[in-house]
């Protein structure tokens, strides 16, 4: 698919990012009623082979998807993971034994030849290998043993929304099947989304903190990480603020050097173990006197200067990242209107991008 046409750009500007934004309960809603069962039987197919190991493969957003799988299959299952790095077959021809290895290829389109390569090269390589992907006809799909479709429906927005939160979902449901669970702790997602979404104004207002912003911090710790290199990857593409994201261990490890007063940071605060694990970080900010917004319970909210505050009550730690994604997409909707520009056509983007 190409860049967005003139025509599209004379238009209201981020007229298709926030209609996509909009569908995102309507696409939890269908994972969980039409891709629930299609999910689960691929878990169980896998899981009876009793794989060693995983490799997670992806780009950008994808691969924040599969970050955000990583966690759940080393904390959910007790399989050790990892994050491929395709150059070493694609372009240094590597073969690596991968027998009883379990390689995950997360692809909104499926149609990057290299990860089309590396998920072919892994296959002959012994691997078991499954694509999630928004397109079961890709040629990723037809090179994988197995596939799961993410039932996102046509994205034609350059910054990727709902296919994002529709990869986690499914990548929860998979890991949750692989267990031998129900996934039940993601039922409430759809209408919780749709309470958030409703929530657009607090964000506008919270936008006009970054509109001359000349660089974020965003950090977060355990499930909240991918929501961080996301986020930031979001602002990025569409606001083109230089945004750094950071585990709080490694902000710890430097880049706290960098934080002054004037410094925007966002901290992703998820309840459970990964915001328990980030209060030291929390403090070390305050101290420094940084521009501090926080993304979480009412609880964290509270005790910051500013923030949004999400419904964690009753909500697993691992299905919250679900959540905490869609402030931050309305947020960098909101910083990018703010500036002038228009999120629906990031400059130098195609909404495919063809790696090799």
């Amino acid at each position: 698919m190409s860049a967005t046409t003139p025509t599209q750009q004379t238009e209201q500007p981020g007229r298709i990012m926030s209609g996509e934004l909009a569908e995102q309960p309507a696409v939890l809603r269908r994972i969980l009623e039409v891709g629930a069962p299609k999910i689960r039987e691929v878990a169980e197919q896998i899981a009876a082979k009793r794989p060693r190991f995983v490799l997670l493969t992806a780009r950008g957003t994808s691969d924040n998807a599969a970050l955000y799988a990583k966690y759940l299959l080393e904390v959910r299952l007790g399989l050790p993971c990892g994050l491929t790095s395709m150059s070493t077959t694609t372009a240094y021809g590597a073969k690596p034994d991968l027998t009883d290895v379990l390689v995950i290829t997360v692809s909104q389109s499926g149609g990057s030849p290299d990860l089309v390569a590396s998920t072919k090269a892994a296959r002959e390589a012994g691997a078991i290998t499954l694509s999630v992907t928004n397109n079961p006809d890709s040629p990723l799909a037809a090179v994988s043993e197995y596939h799961i479709d993410i039932l996102a429906g046509p994205e034609k927005a350059l910054p990727a929304t709902k296919t994002y939160t529709a990869s986690l979902l499914a990548l929860y449901l998979f890991v949750e099947g692989m267990a031998g669970n129900d996934g039940s702790a993601a039922k409430a997602l759809p209408e919780l989304a749709e309470q958030l979404l409703a929530r657009q104004p607090e964000i506008k207002t919270l936008a006009g903190r970054y509109r001359f912003a000349e660089r974020m911090v965003i950090t977060s710790r355990g499930y909240g990480y991918p929501t961080a290199k996301e986020a930031a990857l979001k602002l990025m593409e569409t606001s083109y603020i230089p945004a750094l994201s950071y585990s709080g261990a490694d902000l710890l490890h430097g880049p706290l050097a960098m934080i002054d007063a004037i410094s925007p940071v966002i901290a992703i605060v998820t309840d459970g173990k990964g915001g328990q694990a980030l209060q030291p970080v929390l403090e070390r900010l305050r101290g420094r006197g940084a521009d501090l917004v926080v993304i979480g319970s009412q609880a964290e909210v509270d005790k910051a200067s500013a923030g949004f505050a999400l419904p964690t009550e009753g909500v697993a730690e691992e299905v919250q990242p679900i959540l905490e994604i869609l402030p931050l997409q309305m947020l960098a909707y909101e910083v990018t209107i703010a500036r002038g520009q228009d999120p629906d056509a990031p400059r130098a983007l195609a909404k495919v991008t063809e790696t090799h």
